[in-house]
């Protein structure tokens, strides 16, 4: 049984937002993405997994809630085995599995409190969660042939804390990806202030040793992590610091920081926490949203993998805990939770977010994910 979460960090509960990396593909920027699904907090009023399709006249129209798929706040699609991997984020969730029509093929505790991101390996033969309140990473290997989790979790715990006590009083797990190479798993910790580096067998599906791969900035509270397509960069957003960090990813594991920026206007003073970051399918554009300013701030990507702020505008809502990149129609769907909403924006051909989004009410929303693959 998966231990109840008790522990309350900072919001309302010990959850998060977000999506994983689908076979080296984030569902969050899948081109021709017409079949979407919705993620809601019960404690926002959300009632479960909302279907979101686009009507004719090209409006996004939301369909009546799945009652018993509810506090999903993360998922993976598998195009390989045709499953939805999501996690269930209530005080005895766990790592979901359903197949397209929503019938539940499994149910598997995470070993760990408040599962809150989720990734399969490139070869879609694994599958990684990160448990933010006891700071711990879960990996199942997959069935060959049905895709569904092989006994028990292995488990790796993380150690460390940061000097803010409200926040990073132990290690809290809140991002996890594999390399390129499939060498290693990486989980971004937002409580000790790091990347870990689990050293990872694809053959057998197996973490080995972990060490840590990069230190981030005392109390700087990192959370997610974002990877150029083409280029050997990454780009850490720090939540508690509000920042972006650019960083040289080597083959070891082991990550360099080349620049720090802030996610924020100069002069703002207000609290405000980033959260959600992701990249155009090109890797030319990166978009961060940030809680409390309740902006998106957009960073021009230059040849190198320098990154340029290019606009700040406001998100449409209040708190925006995630978004959706759906490149084939040049939009980014924007999770404003507290408001209870989607705010659909336009995108400019240089990447900008059109002012005036139009609205798509969606009570508690907090994840938006896809159902159709390239393929």
């Amino acid at each position: 049984m998966i231990r109840p979460v008790s522990l309350m960090c900072g919001r309302r509960a010990v959850i998060a937002g977000g999506l994983a990396l689908v076979a080296s593909r984030s569902l969050a920027r899948l081109p021709g993405a017409e079949g979407l699904v919705a993620g809601t907090y019960e404690h926002e009023g959300g009632k479960g997994l909302y279907p979101i399709s686009r009507s004719g006249g090209g409006d996004w129209t939301v369909g009546p809630p799945i009652p018993l798929i509810d506090n999903v706040s993360f998922g993976a699609w598998s195009p390989r085995f045709g499953l939805l991997y999501l996690l269930n984020e209530s005080d005895h969730g766990g790592l979901l599995v359903y197949d397209r029509n929503y019938r539940l093929r499994a149910a598997v505790p995470t070993r760990g409190w408040g599962p809150c991101h989720t990734a399969l390996s490139p070869d879609q033969s694994a599958i990684a969660v990160a448990n933010y309140s006891s700071g711990s990473v879960a990996l199942w290997r997959l069935d060959k042939t049905t895709g569904l989790p092989q006994a028990e979790a292995q488990l790796a715990q993380h150690e460390g804390r940061g000097p803010n006590s409200a926040r990073q009083a132990g290690p809290h797990a809140h991002w996890v990806g594999f390399s390129r190479n499939a060498r290693w798993l990486h989980s971004v910790d937002l409580g000790a202030d790091a990347i870990f580096a689990h050293a990872y067998s694809a053959d057998m599906q197996k973490l080995g040793d972990m060490r840590i791969a990069y230190r981030a900035q005392p109390g700087s509270g990192p959370r997610h992590l974002a990877r150029h397509p083409r280029l050997p960069i990454a780009y850490l957003v720090a939540e508690l610091a509000n920042t972006l960090t650019v960083l040289r990813e080597y083959e070891d594991g082991n990550f360099r920081d080349i620049a720090v920026t802030s996610t924020l206007p100069a002069g703002f003073g207000g609290a405000s926490a980033a959260a959600h970051i992701a990249l155009n399918a090109d890797g030319t554009r990166l978009y961060i949203s940030n809680r409390g300013h309740n902006s998106i701030a957009v960073f021009a990507i230059e040849l190198n993998g320098a990154a340029r702020l290019i606009q700040h505008i406001d998100s449409g809502g209040d708190w925006p805990r995630f978004f959706l990149l759906t490149n084939d129609h040049r939009e980014i769907l924007v999770a404003n939770e507290r408001s209870g909403m989607i705010a659909c924006f336009s995108l400019d051909r240089d990447g900008r977010l059109k002012a005036d989004p139009r609205i798509v009410p969606v009570p508690g929303v907090v994840f938006l994910g896809s159902l159709h693959t390239l393929d």
